[in-house]
């Protein structure tokens, strides 16, 4: 079952930088919250996956009788789902308000600052 999120989590994180690297915000946005949820993935997965067994040591003893799941990743994802919806739902409202005054998604047109008819700036001094 590891080894299948593992690779699930490859993919994620494939897709998510290749989404990242794309010169449109939607789908820059889109790679944002692909990698939230592949590092998430990934955590849940270091955790190790066993539902069996609950994480509970038996009185008299040092260490749980059988290997368990850790509950501190589990704990860490669900912070980490809010913290990255939040940060989601800013990136959005960001791009949102940038279209809304630029009328474009195009971030090589987005460079208002940089005039078009000027010559380009010399690449070494």
């Amino acid at each position: 079952m590891e080894v299948y999120l593992a690779i699930l989590v490859g993919i994620f994180f494939t897709v998510s930088i290749y989404l990242l690297l794309s010169k449109y915000v939607i789908r820059v946005l889109l790679g944002v919250a692909v990698l939230g949820n592949a590092v998430n993935l990934l955590i849940f997965t270091a955790g190790r996956l066993t539902r069996e067994v609950p994480p509970i040591i038996p009185a008299g003893l040092q260490v749980p009788v059988d290997p368990t799941a850790n509950p501190l990743p589990q704990a860490l994802i669900l912070t980490a789902i809010v913290i990255s919806f939040s940060f989601f739902a800013f990136l959005l409202v960001l791009g949102y308000r940038s279209f809304q005054d630029l009328h474009t998604d195009d971030t090589d047109s987005m460079r208002f600052a940089e005039p078009v008819d000027e010559p380009a700036p010399p690449r070494g001094y």
